[in-house]
């Protein structure tokens, strides 16, 4: 099959991209031609690339004009078999909705969110593209992946969109790289590096936009437990300085770590203890899959899709309010004792889920799509 796949930006280090690069070879070794269409990557091992020109000033434009030249671009019909889209683009028989909805997104942060904010969901180009986009594609689009199934009850429950059009297929992870076996090899140095003795604890949080992610909920959490021997990490990319100065407003500044981003971020779940996510919505947080793969207990919310893998007290604990600070401290003030065993059970949860498998489901998935199956004007 000559097969094409959308992605806006690839490359070789990001979540999704590694997600795709597994699945491109999966699909390779039967013999299936690939093609990618991007505005920007590094090159990939066995695929051709198509570049995607955007009109780069400003979000709205960089959205809008994505998707006109990646349908312009496919319409020109290099014979493809099956298109996927990784994007919100309006040219594919199959969307993997790996950034969930963005209608939910807002009716989240309409609750938390000042008016004038509020005020602006309803005017600013971004998101007026962003909904009109999501609304045509979940209407025209034949297959939808969800990963987890969260997020296929907000695009059912927004949309409309029939249960049988969409498929959830969870995140995998590499087992291999994310393993509690890297302990052995980076634990102590890790911990020594950040001055974090072999008896006290060290909390890990990792993503980027820190406002979604609820790092201040974390850092407020951290100052309710100050009897506890516990630090935080905090690796990902953002301004760090309103968080800064918020820890040390709750007298734990000491105790709050920025690393910013790391790219081999598997040494830092090796000297970790706990990992915590107190997003406000996360479709499925890979991070969180990584942690417990790496062998640590998780603490999540129940807007983080991938707390659907997590039985509280089992792997971690799910916590139903991701504002509730009070719960949030009591939560890992409760784990503290229990770390050892939730360990061992989050390794357990995540060998089930290894990104093979992942990979594997879309692949069988793919081949069940036709090319007679294309979106009604894939040739208009």
């Amino acid at each position: 099959m000559k097969l094409a796949f959308i992605k806006k930006r690839f490359s070789v280090h990001g979540g999704a991209e590694r997600y795709l690069q597994t699945l491109i070879r999966h699909l390779r070794k039967e013999g299936d031609e690939i093609h990618i269409f991007a505005h920007q990557w590094s090159e990939g091992e066995g695929a051709i690339f198509h570049k995607i020109g955007i009109v780069p000033f400003g979000s709205f434009l960089s959205v809008v004009t994505f998707n006109m030249n990646a349908r312009s671009a496919l319409e020109k019909d290099h014979g493809m078999d099956c298109v996927v889209s990784f994007e919100r683009t309006t040219c594919q028989d199959i969307y993997r909705a790996g950034e969930g909805c963005h209608r939910e997104w807002l009716t989240i942060r309409s609750g938390v969110e000042p008016f004038y904010k509020r005020l602006s969901f309803r005017i600013n180009p971004l998101h007026l593209s962003l909904l009109a986009l999501e609304k045509r594609l979940f209407s025209d689009t034949g297959l939808i992946v969800a990963n987890s199934s969260m997020v296929k009850e907000q695009i059912m429950r927004h949309y409309a969109v029939p249960e049988a059009r969409i498929t959830i297929i969870y995140n995998g992870v590499d087992l291999m790289r994310f393993t509690p076996e890297n302990r052995g090899m980076w634990r102590e140095k890790v911990r020594q590096d950040l001055s974090v003795s072999e008896r006290g604890h060290l909390l890990l949080f990792v993503g980027s936009g820190f406002k979604r992610k609820g790092l201040k909920t974390l850092i407020s959490a951290m100052a309710l437990i100050k009897e506890e021997d516990i630090k935080a990490l905090v690796i990902g990319g953002d301004e760090v300085s309103s968080y800064k100065r918020w820890a040390t407003q709750c007298g734990i500044g000491e105790r709050i770590l920025f690393l910013g981003p790391q790219r081999e971020i598997e040494q830092f779940y090796a000297g970790a203890d706990l990992f915590a996510l107190p997003t406000l919505y996360d479709p499925f947080s890979n991070a969180t899959l990584e942690a417990m793969a790496s062998g640590l207990p998780v603490i999540t919310t129940r807007n983080n899709g991938a707390a659907e893998l997590i039985e509280n007290g089992r792997e971690g604990f799910v916590i139903p309010d991701p504002l509730d600070v009070q719960e949030l401290a009591d939560t890992l003030r409760r784990s503290l004792p229990r770390l050892s065993v939730m360990a061992e059970r989050a390794r357990e949860k995540a060998e089930q889920y290894p990104i093979q498998r992942a990979a594997r489901e879309f692949t069988e998935m793919i081949k069940r799509v036709k090319k007679a199956d294309r979106c009604p004007d894939h040739h208009s």
